[in-house]
């Protein structure tokens, strides 16, 4: 599938895109990553540069979002492999649209949930530690959860309400959602696939195929008594809905428009995080809050009008 995004010029970004193409190396390195994902040695054997420079240059690459990377178990410790992230990038040269609309930016705890189907392992926890037991599916509904930072499950669902009250007398004109995610195991794995899908009012909004329960580092905002062994950090995904389709983190995974999930004809905005139940890669799925992870944010639900 043809990977395309477009950015424009207020995208923080675009600076970090010019910089990496400012390179003739990294121009090389992306041609490279467009026939296969390879790791920095490989990388390094092609262009025949040492070791370290091609770890830089990955690392420009990597900021930029042009590539992602991924550690794998290797002989001796891990190795990063990467992957070029898109095929066609798009700049704009006009003002975004959003420069003259207003917006409304909604935070939702992450243990704000309303309903749930979840299966082992799962658990959830706060700043201070463990609510309730670990593995039993039952706890999910302790008035505790309210304080979560942190929470897991096998395979199932939870889901939030978001308000809708501003969307009666105003026209909308783009949503998005962002939340910090990855897959889930027992401890961490770096090879653990898991198809995370997102529903809007019951409609499928797309699905990302996490490669990793991440470890192997502590996550930036984790407390210090969260194990050194357990998942710790997550990637941020940001799906936006609107007039054209639904995108996610810039490619579009729905030709569905943003009017067919009819957000304000209901009391509130369904929103869903889980596995389905035919997901080909069922890998479960960590949800982080605000002071969990690599990102200081709960569930995020922007409203441009």
């Amino acid at each position: 599938m043809l990977q395309e995004q477009t950015i424009d010029l207020n995208d923080e970004r675009l600076s970090l895109i010019g910089k990496a193409l400012s390179s003739d190396i990294r121009i090389r390195i992306l041609r490279l990553l467009g026939k296969e994902p390879l790791n920095v040695n490989e990388i390094a054997e092609r262009l025949d540069i040492p070791a370290s420079s091609s770890a830089m240059h990955v690392k420009v690459l990597e900021e930029s979002g042009l590539i992602t990377t991924s550690l794998k178990p290797a002989t001796r410790g891990s190795m990063k492999i990467c992957c070029r992230q898109l095929d066609l990038l798009h700049i704009s040269l006009d003002p975004p649209v959003e420069e003259t609309q207003k917006s409304e930016v909604i935070s939702m705890p992450i243990g704000s949930f309303v309903d749930y189907q979840v299966t082992p392992t799962c658990g959830i926890v706060s700043n201070a530690g463990h609510i309730d037991e670990e593995d039993e599916p039952r706890v999910f509904y302790n008035p505790k959860r309210s304080e979560a930072k942190l929470l897991w499950f096998g395979s199932g669902y939870v889901e939030y309400r978001f308000p809708n009250a501003s969307l009666q007398n105003v026209r909308l004109k783009s949503m998005e959602l962002s939340a910090e995610l990855c897959s889930e195991t027992v401890d961490y794995n770096l090879d653990c696939p898991s198809d995370i899908t997102l529903w809007v009012n019951g409609l499928d909004a797309g699905t990302w195929t996490c490669p990793s329960d991440f470890g192997g580092r502590r996550g930036k905002l984790n407390p210090d008594w969260w194990p050194n062994k357990n998942s710790q950090y997550g990637k941020l995904k940001t799906w936006r809905f609107t007039r054209n389709g639904t995108y996610l983190n810039g490619a579009k995974v729905s030709p569905r428009p943003l009017e067919d999930y009819a957000l304000a004809d209901s009391p509130y905005i369904s929103v869903r995080i889980g596995i389905k139940e035919d997901a080909p890669n069922i890998g479960g799925v960590n949800i982080f809050g605000d002071s969990f992870g690599d990102y200081p944010q709960n569930l995020e639900l922007k409203l441009f009008y």
